[in-house]
């Protein structure tokens, strides 16, 4: 039962960070424009299904006899001819199976554009975080510094601190100060890159979690997940629209049938009464072509089982790519866990040299020199398990990118 609890925490607690995020991904799928290019190929795709299913164009011919051939009805004097070739039966069928698994295969790459811009939007998403939250903890440190410079001052006065300590202080507020300021920038660089994801205005603010934390436990991960992956189910599509170009060339290979009419326009013979005389001639036709000379078929025939082979390899490869990726994704993401709660013991240990620095200046001694190591320790830790938290959600994007099937 603890364990079911623990699952349904991490569970609510995922959710709740996939709903803040959400919304911004939606926008992105909405306005980016290599998405929209993706759905109009896929829209191109499918209307190639109406194109295959026509039959070939029909022939109309006429002509006029400038020397009219007598025949015993009467001179010939014109003709005129209808020709319409039909595929052999199943032919048009075929091609708009095999143009369908086209566009299925299209629609998939949509999905893939989807999730891969999902997974841009998070990690930059992460990374406007860390940003942000490292901003807080350095002006946090600067307010602490500008307290320790008021204690350094008061020493000073009494003999207790040297002008030395008040400088080393300022010294450290200013490098402070300065990181602050480039991370500013770096801020403004990032939610430039989260903007132009979403298509908008680069200048638009991004509305950041104050903080975040890491779930209880980590939510489990199959292998067997990346089966059902679109990246892989792309290749099963092509391996499909392959098998259905093949049963399109082997109708394709089979005669064609033609239907016509010719209609010979004729003359009456002068000074003659008989029957038929001046009878004009319709003469129905019908004519077959047949593919005599096949080694384009069976080349094509060849080619096809190749491009499977060559398909059936690509996904081996790129199922073995995607498990690699996963698989470091979930063991850095454990090792981003470790290292945030080993700063966190790390910061607790440095707050208590904090409280023990403090003590020491109400007993009348204070070492600034040890105020001022102790605070980079401080920082270094807080940075790191901010890096550590990032490192965490943006491995989990990846994860989520790889094994979520929805």
């Amino acid at each position: 039962m603890r364990n079911i609890i623990l699952i349904v925490t991490v569970l609510f607690f995922l959710q709740a960070q996939a709903q803040e995020l959400q919304p911004y991904i939606q926008e992105a799928e909405s306005n980016n424009p290599e998405i929209q290019a993706f759905e109009l190929r896929y829209e191109i795709a499918e209307e190639k299904v109406n194109e295959v299913n026509t039959l070939p164009n029909s022939e109309v011919s006429g002509g006029y006899f400038v020397s009219e051939p007598e025949t015993r009805t009467g001179a010939q004097t014109a003709k005129l001819s209808v020709k319409q070739m039909i595929p052999w039966f199943g032919t048009i069928t075929a091609r708009e199976n095999y143009a369908t698994s086209l566009a299925e295969a299209e629609y998939l790459e949509i999905t893939i554009a989807k999730r891969k811009l999902a997974l841009s939007v998070s990690q930059s998403y992460y990374r406007l975080y860390s940003i942000k939250a490292r901003q807080r903890v350095l002006e946090e440190n600067i307010a602490l510094l500008d307290t320790y410079e008021k204690l350094a001052l008061t020493s000073l006065e009494v003999g207790k601190a040297s002008a030395v300590d008040v400088l080393r202080l300022q010294i450290r507020q200013n490098e402070l100060v300065e990181r602050k300021e480039v991370l500013g920038q770096d801020f403004f660089a990032e939610q430039s890159v989260f903007n132009n994801l979403l298509n908008r205005d680069e200048s638009m603010d991004v509305e950041i979690f104050d903080s975040l934390d890491l779930p209880s436990i980590d939510p489990m991960v199959s292998l067997n997940s990346l089966n059902i992956h679109p990246e892989l189910l792309k290749y099963d599509e092509l391996y499909e629209s392959v098998e259905q170009a093949e049963l399109l060339n082997q109708k394709e290979s089979l005669p064609d049938l033609g239907l016509g009419v010719d209609y010979i326009a004729v003359t009456e013979r002068p000074n003659m009464d008989f029957n038929d005389n001046g009878k004009d001639i319709l003469m129905p036709m019908v004519s077959i072509s047949i593919p005599i000379f096949n080694n384009r078929y069976k080349s094509i025939t060849k080619q096809n089982k190749l491009r499977q082979q060559e398909l059936a390899a690509q996904k081996n490869d790129r199922r073995n790519k995607l498990e690699t990726i996963l698989v470091t994704a979930i063991s850095t993401r454990e090792a981003s866990r470790i290292s945030y709660r080993t700063q966190l013991d790390n910061l607790q240990q440095a707050n208590d040299a904090e409280e023990i620095l403090i003590k020491s200046y109400e007993s009348g001694s204070i070492d600034f020199n040890d105020v001022l190591d102790v605070q980079e320790l401080q920082l270094k830790f807080q940075i790191s398990s901010i890096e550590s938290v990032k490192n965490y959600y943006v491995q989990m994007a990846i994860i989520n990118y790889l094994s979520n099937n929805n």
